[in-house]
């Protein structure tokens, strides 16, 4: 299994609205995505913005390369998702997972 961690930041007031948005359609977009194996939101409050990390799960670097495009590292952040950003990684990273309980 593979990891892909990704960071985002959102103003304060938009982090909610984007966890919305992340939790009604992306997730659930995702969930119909082969080889998608589940993920991972996680936020912390900083001065004035919410740091964002997702770990999105995948079978393989195939199933990644299908969903991502053959930049396999390059973030994927639709539009609709960008106006809830202040900024974002441009790229994923990639870990294997050795171990998973």
């Amino acid at each position: 299994m593979i990891g892909r961690i990704w960071r985002g930041w959102a103003k304060r007031e938009m982090a909610d609205e984007y966890e919305r948005l992340l939790t009604s359609e992306t997730l659930p977009a995702l969930h119909r995505v082969p080889g998608y194996k589940g993920s991972h939101f996680m936020r912390r409050d900083l001065d004035g913005e919410v740091e964002i990390v997702e770990i999105t799960y995948w079978e393989s670097m195939a199933a990644i390369e299908a969903f991502a495009g053959a930049d396999s590292t390059k973030a994927v952040v639709p539009p609709e998702t960008q106006v809830f950003l202040t900024r974002w990684d441009d790229r994923s990273v990639h870990y294997e997972a050795t171990w998973c309980p």
